[in-house]
């Protein structure tokens, strides 16, 4: 059982989107110390919420200033863009980073509508097309050949090299799991989009359906899962406020910077938007270090994953790197000592 990392660089009421980047930096580097086997940033467009705009970009700075964790996207949203410059922007990152990159891609807009209309006014079709999107991209990253009658069959992209980006299909549906077992590639459900809903039944799909690879014989499977350990239950509570308000808005279809803990306790709520957030808390993996790890054991026990990767959101970044610190000692991951070259 691996356990892993998405963020998706929060943005906090109160300060400058830009610190949200920086502060993700600083959390890969921190989460590998503690020994998670991944670190996956996300792509998000024209959102009050979150900072991640550019996973490629991100990434390179992660990558750069890490030695051992993977660094990947969970994921590009692939509709908006051509799969040889994906597979180009992901052929540098394994230069940069060799055989520590994961090409996490998704179908999904990312965004409302009209922003995915601004990223790629084909962006429509583009969405019917991704699954041939993906056989290109599968053989542009690693440098197979494209099929016989391709039009761009001769076209490479470039810098070839010994290693190529590991290639993942991220979901929160059927179709992604559909895709993933069709290519027999890995496949992770975003079970913290929706709680868990479909979770189930996307992934037996993927192993029912699954037709292996090369690389991967056997289904892999893993889950997105947002989780928030304190020191205390109360501490847990206490910072789990902001969550629940920023998750009350996204229901509502407001995508708002996460509020503080004191500024969420002061939010005017209905009882019946009260009743709903109590509703999701119940479902929420917060509390205690013990606890939260226990819950998220029985999750992976109950669904037959190989993989587990926790997004966390706190207003305080100490906060969020402690739950991440937390949670690596609950579940004995070797906590590594780096030391600056």
């Amino acid at each position: 059982m691996k356990f892993s990392v998405l963020d998706q660089s929060p943005i906090r009421s109160g300060v400058c989107a830009d610190v949200s980047i920086r502060e993700s930096v600083a959390l890969a580097q921190h989460c590998e110390a503690l020994g998670y086997a991944r670190y996956w940033v996300s792509e998000h467009h024209s959102s009050g919420a979150v900072a991640g705009s550019a996973p490629e970009i991100l990434m390179a700075a992660i990558a750069a200033t890490t030695k051992t964790i993977r660094v990947g996207s969970a994921g590009v949203m692939l509709p908006h863009y051509s799969a040889l410059k994906v597979a180009e922007q992901f052929r540098v990152l394994e230069a940069i980073a060799p055989g520590r990159i994961d090409l996490g891609v998704g179908r999904a807009p990312g965004s409302d509508g009209r922003t995915a209309l601004a990223l790629n006014p084909n962006a429509a079709a583009a969405a019917d097309n991704f699954p041939s999107a993906v056989r290109d991209l599968m053989a542009w990253s690693s440098g197979s050949p494209l099929p016989e009658a391709h039009p761009f069959r001769m076209v490479h992209a470039e810098p070839r090299g010994p290693f190529a980006p590991e290639i993942w299909i991220l979901g929160s549906s059927n179709y992604g799991a559909q895709v993933a077992a069709f290519f027999g590639l890995p496949y992770c459900f975003a079970y913290f989009f929706s709680d868990g809903v479909g979770a189930r039944e996307a992934l037996d799909i993927y192993h029912s359906s699954y037709r292996p690879s090369e690389k991967w014989p056997q289904p892999h499977a893993a889950l997105t899962v947002w989780a928030f350990a304190g020191a205390t239950q109360e501490e847990a509570d206490y910072y789990y406020q902001s969550r629940a308000i920023a998750r009350l808005m996204r229901d509502k279809g407001q995508y708002i910077p996460l509020p503080s803990p004191a500024e969420a306790a002061s939010w005017d709520v209905s009882d019946i938007e009260r009743a709903h957030m109590a509703r999701v808390k119940e479902r929420a993996f917060s509390g205690t270090a013990a606890d939260v790890a226990a819950r998220l054991r029985d999750l992976a026990a109950q669904t037959g994953i190989a993989e587990l990767a926790i997004t966390t959101t706190a207003y305080e970044p100490t906060a969020r790197q402690n739950s991440y610190t937390l949670l690596a000692r609950e579940f004995g991951l070797h906590e590594t000592r780096l030391v600056a070259a």
